[in-house]
């Protein structure tokens, strides 16, 4: 499992040591690792380009789960940010699976992102077949690396199965689902009021349950499946749920949505607002037959236990 002191990558440790799996986890460096699995080997990989040296993770490995990845920056200072998403997503990818198919591993699962897919849905929701249309250098890198993983797939026989999530959330969450976590806990007046968009999201525990069937159904290999909880929120039906189950007050004011489309404009953060107030929803009709697959979590049982979480890591 490459990215195994990530977010994502700490969930599953745990998941697949539970369910009786021998899991070794990659790591970019291991005087950095913020919480070991006594479960979990690890391995240090440095750097991931076309020259990491994958070999003493994989061996006598059956499986990979690739998480690793150069993943959304918020302030990007790379002169060429597809180069750098390239670089690790693209090159790194193919580098690890390469390695991996002459070690003998049978089965390759790669996480990538439902913005493969686009970046907001209008009328219909995305599906697992649709045609791709990623619009960011982030997400084509994702999009580049699917297709050199099923070219891998279709030249060696190595079992790839990919996996498009939206927003992950869940103990442990950074980025903007945190950010939204402080506010609501401040019980400050937040503008989202007006919103009425839908999106999908999916918490790690979902994740984590998919990618522990992935790696074993055998009607997944050559696929690409979505992934999400059980139900589509507006902004402000997460915020209230959010609020709800921290028993706070909910004070969302309404703005007019372009407005705060213009503002998110003018002070540089347009792509921010623009993620507040578009729709994103998924269909995962395939994932649910295929795979005869639901989410065993609850989003209502998923939002509770990343409160839970949050509150007790912030009152520490």
């Amino acid at each position: 499992m490459t990215g195994a002191n990530g977010f994502i990558g700490r969930g599953l440790c745990g998941v697949l040591a539970d369910a009786g799996k021998e899991v070794r986890g990659s790591v970019r460096d291991s005087q950095h690792i913020a919480i070991k699995n006594p479960a979990c080997e690890y391995f240090a990989v440095g750097d991931i380009d076309s020259n990491t040296d994958w070999v003493p993770a994989l061996n006598g490995m059956d499986a990979v789960v690739h998480l690793a990845a150069r993943v959304h920056v918020m302030r990007e200072t790379a002169v060429d940010p597809l180069m750098e998403f390239r670089r690790v997503n693209v090159e790194g990818t193919k580098r690890l699976a390469r390695q991996a198919v002459s070690l003998g591993v049978k089965r390759f699962v790669y996480v990538s992102s439902i913005k493969v897919n686009g970046q907001k849905t209008t009328d219909d929701s995305f599906a697992a077949d649709d045609l791709p249309a990623p619009q960011d250098p982030y997400a084509l890198s994702k999009w580049e690396a699917e297709q050199v993983l099923h070219q891998i797939d279709r030249e060696t026989g190595l079992e790839v199965v990919v996996i498009r999530p939206p927003l992950v959330y869940g103990p442990g969450v950074r980025g903007n689902f945190l950010r939204l976590l402080r506010l609501v806990d401040r019980g400050l007046p937040l503008p989202f009021g007006s919103i009425e968009n839908r999106r999908s999201l999916v918490s790690v525990f979902n994740l984590c349950d998919l990618l522990r069937i992935c790696l074993e159904h055998p009607k997944a290999c050559g696929e690409v499946f979505l992934i999400k909880d059980g139900e589509d929120l507006s902004t402000a039906e997460i915020i209230r749920r959010i609020a709800k189950a921290m028993h706070r007050p909910c004070r969302l004011v309404r703005i007019p949505v372009p407005l705060l489309r213009l503002a998110g404009a003018l002070i540089g953060r347009g792509a921010e607002a623009d993620r507040l107030c578009d729709s994103l929803q998924m269909d995962m009709g395939k994932t649910r037959v295929l795979l005869d697959w639901t989410p065993p979590v609850s989003i209502a049982e998923g939002l509770e236990r990343t409160v839970e979480w949050f509150l007790r890591e912030e009152k520490q």
